[in-house]
């Protein structure tokens, strides 16, 4: 792509032809045409202000809840990773975190302050700028329960505002526009004994690693959750649950711990992935007449 022989100066780091997958958690996956990992905001900023429009930009965050395809990503990938994007701080009944923090380490700051409310994050695996964008949540609470605000920046590097009734968010969904690359968000939780908020989230910590492959090759909840159903026991009752799927020489398959995660056992492709994934919906389909969308974001070229 000619438009990349030229980037603008950065103070971060700026990579070309990096492998993705050691940023993935299913550790699959090709290339990026470049990697940019920012020093911090204004660093992004003038970066996207000066970079070529016709340039594709994809954001990947810790890579908990993502599948690179083989052939690699095209464009520029951001990454935000670093103290400068990792930071949470407390204030009253406010938690303030960077795009780049753990949803987990959230969790964690918000139970030391006393605030109630945020427990939930401690159970989802992945950074505070996914969880803007799909909305993420689990064991009955969402990021909608708690968010206030947040910012970011646009593909032209301008600063955009959000509050909570800006994002119309519905389940796993936002309506705020894709290109956002989500800087920094406010949340409000509620007063409460420390050791309680503590104990609420150890309580969701050992429910997640009793019922989840969290030590596998994973990459957190395959389908969203069809209306009325569980998509765990629609992969279950059509008998996918630890059943070796192969589209290359690899092969990936549903956890036997938890059916709607889907796991690399050791040498699975990025195709032997995303593979299984459509030929469990189109099973499921055929079945029961109920559609499973993806909840896990696919992004680049196929191998």
């Amino acid at each position: 792509m000619s438009s990349m022989s030229a980037f603008p100066p950065v103070r971060g780091k700026l990579l070309r032809n990096e492998p993705l997958a050691p940023y993935t958690w299913f550790r699959v996956g090709g290339a990026a045409e470049a990697l940019f990992i920012p020093a911090d905001a204004d660093d992004l900023a003038d970066f996207l202000k000066a970079l070529d429009p016709a340039v594709p930009v994809t954001v990947l965050g810790v890579g908990s809840n993502v599948i690179v395809r083989d052939g690699g990503v095209e464009g520029v990938v951001i990454r935000l990773a670093g103290r400068a994007w990792g930071q949470v701080t407390t204030d009253g009944v406010t938690v303030t975190a960077g795009a780049g923090a753990l949803d987990s380490m959230v969790a964690r700051a918000a139970a030391r302050a006393g605030i109630a409310g945020l427990e939930f994050y401690a159970g989802i695996p992945g950074a505070v700028g996914g969880a803007l964008t799909m909305n993420a949540g689990c064991y009955g609470s969402e990021t909608k329960d708690v968010l206030v605000s947040a910012w970011g920046l646009n593909r032209s590097g301008q600063r955009v505002d959000y509050a909570l009734a800006d994002f119309g968010y519905t389940y796993r969904h936002s309506e705020a526009p894709a290109d956002i690359i989500w800087v920094e968000a406010v949340y409000q939780g509620t007063p409460d004994d420390p050791v309680a908020v503590q104990a609420r989230m150890d309580e969701i910590t050992s429910r997640r690693e009793t019922t989840q492959p969290i030590r596998e090759k994973t990459g957190g909840s395959t389908f969203k959750n069809p209306p009325g159903h569980s998509s765990w026991k629609l992969v279950d009752d059509a008998g996918w649950r630890g059943r070796l799927h192969r589209v290359t020489g690899g092969g990936a398959m549903f956890s036997d711990l938890h059916s709607n995660f889907i796991i690399n056992p050791g040498a699975a492709t990025a195709a032997d992935i995303e593979g299984l994934g459509d030929a469990v919906r189109a099973d499921v389909l055929a079945k029961t007449g109920v559609q499973l969308d993806w909840e896990i974001r696919r992004i680049g070229k196929p191998g």
